[in-house]
């Protein structure tokens, strides 16, 4: 395995592939095209390639002042637990504190809690939960 990472937008169709691996795309159904125009619009993006294969991605959104959200923070399954979800959190977060950012908001996938605990994110009060609408 020969790792390394890039702040690039990766190609459409390694990202759909690699997007495909969490299941999500189930509920939503979305093309090649409309994934590669949502992550195009991005603030700042961390990609890891094992030679020429995206195997791990994720992304900044934010007005670079106060508003600012990780998404999509992916691991394809066969490379999870190799350290390199943990090379991407800290790239983004090592972007934000250089430009001054102070606050990040992420919503995580069940049983990933504990992984963004362990780099110092808490999770919202029970009072003050997040909240969503499904269009």
């Amino acid at each position: 395995m020969h790792l390394s990472y890039q702040h690039d937008l990766p190609r459409k169709e390694a990202f759909y592939k690699l997007y495909e691996t969490t299941g999500w795309n189930s509920k939503y159904g979305f093309s090649q095209e409309q994934l590669h125009t949502a992550i195009s619009n991005s603030y700042f993006m961390t990609c890891a390639y094992d030679g020429e294969q995206l195997v791990g991605f994720g992304r900044v959104i934010s007005d670079g002042i106060y508003q600012t959200f990780i998404g999509d923070m992916i691991v394809h399954p066969d490379y999870q637990q190799q350290g390199i979800g943990k090379s991407i959190l800290g790239s983004l977060v090592d972007q934000c504190r250089l430009d001054g950012i102070k606050w990040i908001q992420l919503t995580c996938a069940k049983g990933k809690m504990a992984f963004y605990h362990k780099y110092g994110f808490e999770a919202r009060p029970a009072d003050a939960p997040g909240m969503q609408m499904y269009l």
